[in-house]
């Protein structure tokens, strides 16, 4: 950012989003433009050897935080701040109500004292953060609060992991918070803005994928199911002796044999589809809905070829390939082509990397 940018407010400052999970790290680096365009500035990412991380806790810090020291690397970034994210199962979360008017130190009080009742560890042991949601719906002259709080060793591991890098940690957000808030920009950019749409959005991780069901930002369903991206990986490996490691980055390349369509790729994908449906017909049968108005796919493993094509034809419902840089400008060092082929794994990352714009 020259000084004639910031001086004639063309750019804010940007912000990192680094997203870290099982498979590896992704770093996506935006700003604004003075109108309140996003600009995509970089985006870079690092695979994980299997087990480095296991169900969200960092098994492995000195690989994992080399990893996150090499992503920043090759995204070349001079930006420091950045927001990370924590997995949902290391995180509390509780709304609970509270008078409004409350100064500051007394609804702390007051959330410290409400926080005793359903976090099963010493406060001492957590840290312990809220934010008012709004005014009660159901109770007039209170507000809603949002009470989150996780072990302070793990967000002390994240707050690690960054300083390794030599980031400055600004935020600390739930990885599926930061992805909702991504998801803002592509619902608001369907027909009548998304207003009442049932959007179900599929997250396809390595070893999980989680089912949400919003409508106008309202989370009504949220679900993880045990099938993902690694079971691929595992299918090559088996199928023509390579190690996990070696098979993954030839799944990325497309390194493969002639016959991996048709003895892999499209089992695997049709198998996919059939477990998208499974889990949308247990959404079904566990509430009032029977229908979504689309289907929409993130991670990544939405965009092998034929998926999105597959999931509208055994769900009848229409289905879309998540991009969460859609209607974002690029900047100079970003390469179209590889965003093209990544982008929709990079929801998460774009959201936290928003929280600087938008939280």
């Amino acid at each position: 950012m020259s000084f004639i940018d910031t001086l004639l407010g063309r750019k804010h400052q940007a912000m990192i989003g680094l997203d870290i999970s099982s498979s590896g790290v992704k770093l996506v680096e935006l700003s604004q433009a003075g109108s309140g365009e996003f600009i995509l500035d970089r985006f870079a990412s690092e695979s994980f050897e299997k087990g480095w991380i296991a169900d969200g806790q960092i098994e492995k810090f000195d690989e994992v935080a080399d990893a996150v020291r090499k992503v920043v690397a090759k995204s070349g970034t001079r930006t420091k701040q950045v927001a990370m994210a924590m997995p949902q199962s290391a995180v509390i979360t509780k709304r609970i109500m509270l008078p409004a008017g409350l100064r500051e130190e007394e609804m702390e009080m007051q959330v410290e004292a409400e926080a005793n009742q359903y976090i099963p560890f010493s406060l001492d042991e957590v840290s312990l953060d809220f934010c008012v949601v709004g005014p009660s719906p159901t109770s007039a002259g209170d507000v809603e609060v949002l009470i989150a709080a996780s072990r302070k060793d793990r967000v002390q591991d994240r707050q690690a992991l960054a300083e390794a890098a030599g980031l400055k940690p600004a935020v600390l957000d739930i990885e599926s918070y930061a992805s909702r808030l991504a998801m803002q920009r592509i619902v608001s950019a369907l027909p009548g803005e998304g207003k009442d749409a049932l959007i179900a959005l599929f997250e396809i991780g390595a070893e999980n994928t989680s089912l949400k069901v919003l409508r106008d930002e309202e989370l009504l369903y949220d679900r993880d199911q045990a099938f993902g991206g690694s079971q691929l990986t595992q299918l090559i490996s088996r199928q023509y002796g390579f190690s996990f490691e070696e098979a993954e980055a030839k799944k990325l390349s497309g390194d493969l044999p002639e016959d991996y369509q048709s003895t892999i790729l499209g089992p695997f994908v049709d198998s996919l589809s059939q477990e998208i449906g499974r889990a949308l017909q247990y959404f079904f049968t566990s509430t009032p809905h029977h229908k979504v108005h689309y289907v929409m796919l993130a991670g990544g493993t939405a965009g092998l070829p034929g998926l999105k094509d597959r999931v509208t034809e055994l769900t009848g419902f229409a289905s879309m390939v998540v991009n969460p840089f859609e209607g974002m400008k690029l900047g100079s060092a970003v390469r179209e082509s590889k965003l093209r082929r990544e982008a929709p794994s990079y929801l998460t990352a774009c959201g936290l990397a928003m929280r600087r714009f938008l939280a």
